[in-house]
């Protein structure tokens, strides 16, 4: 990140040396300002995408491993996990039932419980909660 300001700050003091060295030769009046104008959004467009490209090359790592000290703290059984894990992926309570093959009043009170102990009241809290506590992707 250091280097990454590091070039951009010499970049930045690169341009206005041109600049001003071009003003003193009097180039700026031979050329229309607008050729100027584009030039400079065209230097800070390929600057943002090379910064852009920079800050968000970092590999992410494909296995995903479920943190457990939340998931044992909290007491969550496996089958919450499950039912957890498909809510994330957009199941309703019918394919989570038959996913599982459980009833859905079965489903419904994992839920409660999942709600209880996650303390929240909607599925899409549930899932953010569960995943900014690493138990699912």
């Amino acid at each position: 990140m250091k280097r990454t300001l590091l070039l951009y700050s010499i970049f930045l003091a690169f341009s206005a040396f041109l600049l001003e060295w071009l003003e003193y030769k009097y180039f700026i009046r031979a050329i229309p300002t607008e050729l100027y104008i584009f030039l400079l959004a065209a230097a800070f467009m390929a600057l943002g995408l090379w910064i852009g490209a920079q800050l968000t090359s970092g590999s992410r790592d494909g296995d995903f491993r479920v943190n457990e000290a939340p998931a044992s703290a909290l007491g969550l059984t496996l089958r919450e996990r499950e039912v957890l894990s498909l809510i994330a992926e957009g199941q309703s309570n019918k394919e989570i039932a038959r996913s599982l093959g459980v009833s859905p009043n079965t489903v419904k009170t994992h839920l409660a419980n999942l709600y209880s102990k996650l303390n929240v009241t909607k599925r899409t809290q549930a899932v953010r909660k569960a995943q900014s506590l690493s138990l699912i992707p």
